[in-house]
C-alpha cells in the first residue's frame, strides 16, 4: 500500500481545481495519506533564528534551536516516509504560492533531504515519485511566463525526488473548461 503525502497549496478551501484534482489522483492511487494543507495550517517563514539553528551542528543544538527546528523535522519526517508526493500547485503570479514556498524553505535542507559534494549537490530522498496538479488562469505551463512547474521540478530534484509527472489544467481563462477536462484525462492515463 503506497504512503502518500499530499501538499495542497490553494488558498482557495472551497472551489479549488487542484484540490479537486489532487482529490480524483489520491482515489485512484489509494493507499495511506498524510495530508497537509497550507492555507488551513500556513508554515512560518524562515528567519535568522531558523538559519542560526540550521547551520548549528545538530549535537551542538541549544533546546531552543532543536524547538526552532522541531516543524522542520517534522515535515521532512513526512517527505522521507512517502513514496509518492502529491503536491497541489496553484499559479500565482507566474509561480507558486508563498505558501508552498514556506514548505520548499523548511523541507530543503543540507544533510537530511540533499548533501554537497565535490561534484555539487545530491539529493537525499531518490527512489520517491511526484505528482504535481496545476492550475492557472492565463499562464500555459512550459511558456516564457511559467516560473512554477520548471521551479518546482528542480526543487524536488534538488532533494532527490526526480520522477515528477505534472497534470494540467493551465491557461483556464483561454480553454475553459477543457482544461480541466485535459488534465481528468491524463488522470485517466495515469491510472491505467
Amino acid at each position: 500500500m503506497p504512503r502518500i503525502l499530499r501538499i495542497d497549496a490553494s488558498a482557495r478551501t472551497e472551489g479549488s481545481v487542484t484540490r479537486g484534482l489532487l482529490d480524483e489522483i489520491e482515489a485512484h492511487l489509494g493507499g495511506e495519506t498524510t495530508r497537509r494543507d497550507l492555507a488551513r495550517d500556513p508554515l512560518p517563514l524562515i528567519d535568522g533564528d531558523w538559519v542560526a539553528a540550521n547551520f548549528t551542528p545538530a549535537d551542538a543544538r541549544s533546546d531552543e534551536q532543536k524547538q526552532t527546528l522541531a516543524l522542520s523535522d517534522a515535515l521532512v519526517g513526512e517527505v522521507t516516509a512517502a513514496d509518492t508526493l502529491l503536491i497541489g500547485l496553484p499559479i500565482y503570479n507566474f509561480s507558486v504560492p508563498g505558501a508552498l514556498k514556506a514548505w520548499i524553505d523548511l523541507v530543503a535542507r543540507a544533510g537530511l533531504t540533499f548533501k554537497y559534494t565535490d561534484t555539487g549537490p545530491v539529493g537525499l530522498l531518490s527512489g520517491k515519485r511526484a505528482i504535481v496538479a496545476v492550475a492557472s488562469g492565463g499562464t500555459p505551463m512550459g511558456s516564457d511566463i511559467d516560473f512554477a512547474t520548471g521551479y518546482l521540478r528542480h526543487v524536488l530534484g534538488f532533494i532527490g525526488i526526480d520522477d515528477v509527472t505534472f497534470v494540467a489544467a493551465d491557461a483556464q481563462a483561454q480553454k475553459g473548461e477543457a482544461a480541466v477536462a485535459e488534465a481528468r484525462a491524463e488522470i485517466a492515463r495515469l491510472a491505467a
